[in-house]
C-alpha cells in the first residue's frame, strides 16, 4: 500500500525513474558472506555499511572527495583488524552482488507502462552492471549512472540534476526509487519525484521533506509512481 507524504503536492508521473543500487536493488549478501569467511561477525555488515556512507558524505561535505571503495576500506580497517588484502577481498564481493526477487518484475513493469528506467549510484562503476547482468534484468536498464564520473556522493543536489541532464529530462520528470530516507530527501531537494519503501530501513525519517510518495514494498512504489497524473 502506497500513500503521499502529508502536505505534499501530487507530482506528474515520470518518464525516467532512476533506481538507487546498493540495498534497494542489489543484495549485498555476497559481502556479508565474505565478511563471515573472514571470521567477522554476520552482523557486523550493517554498521560497516553506514560507515562508508557516513565516511563519503564527511569527505564531500567538508569540500574533498573519495571513492565508494576507498570509504568502504577505511569503514573496514576502522571496525575491524582485517589486512589490505582480505578487505581488498571483501570490497570485490560488491561485482558478485544479485538483484533480491522482486526487482525484475518491478523494472519491467515500468518498460512496459513506457517508461525508462535507469541506475544512479554514488557506488564503483561496474558495480550495478555486473549485478543487473547477473539477475539477468539488464535489458530493462537503459543505463547506469555514478556519481564518481562527477566526483560526487547523493545526496549531493548536483548529482540528481547531472542524472536529469545525461537522460535529456527535466529534473520534474525524473524519479528516484529508493531504500534510503536521505537518497529519497536529496532527489525532493532537486527537484525529482521520489519513492522510497524499507528494506533495512523500517520507516521514512519525518526529518527530511515530506513529500516522498512513501510505499510498503518495491512493487508498492512502481505502481505510486505509474498512477501519478501525467503531465
Amino acid at each position: 500500500m502506497s500513500a503521499l507524504r502529508p502536505g505534499s503536492v501530487p507530482p506528474a508521473r515520470p518518464s525516467v525513474v532512476a533506481f538507487d543500487v546498493n540495498e534497494t536493488l542489489l543484495d549485498l549478501g555476497p559481502v556479508r558472506a565474505a565478511l563471515v569467511e573472514l571470521g567477522q561477525p554476520a552482523d557486523l555488515l550493517p554498521a560497516v555499511f553506514s560507515r562508508t556512507l557516513l565516511t563519503g558524505f564527511a569527505a564531500a561535505t567538508a569540500g574533498t572527495w573519495c571513492r565508494f571503495r576507498e570509504a568502504f576500506d577505511a569503514a573496514l580497517a576502522q571496525a575491524t583488524d582485517l589486512g589490505d588484502a582480505d578487505r581488498s577481498r571483501v570490497a570485490d564481493a560488491f561485482l558478485e552482488l544479485a538483484p533480491h526477487p522482486d526487482v525484475e518484475p518491478a523494472l519491467r513493469r515500468l518498460v512496459e507502462a513506457g517508461v525508462r528506467v535507469v541506475t544512479l549510484t554514488h557506488g564503483s562503476p561496474g558495480v550495478a552492471e555486473a549485478g543487473l547482468e547477473r539477475g539477468g534484468v539488464s535489458p530493462l536498464v537503459e543505463r547506469s549512472l555514478s556519481s564518481e564520473v562527477i566526483r560526487a556522493w547523493k545526496p549531493a543536489r548536483e548529482v540528481y540534476l547531472w542524472a536529469a541532464g545525461v537522460c535529456d529530462v527535466e529534473p520534474a520528470r525524473l524519479a528516484l526509487v529508493a531504500s534510503h530516507g536521505w537518497d529519497v530527501h536529496g532527489a525532493l531537494r532537486a527537484g525529482l519525484t521520489a519513492a522510497w519503501f524499507p528494506r533495512t530501513e523500517r520507516v521514512y525519517p519525518a526529518v527530511y521533506d515530506p513529500a516522498a510518495l512513501v510505499a510498503g514494498d518495491l512493487a508498492g512504489a512502481v505502481d505510486a509512481l505509474l498512477a501519478l497524473p501525467p503531465a
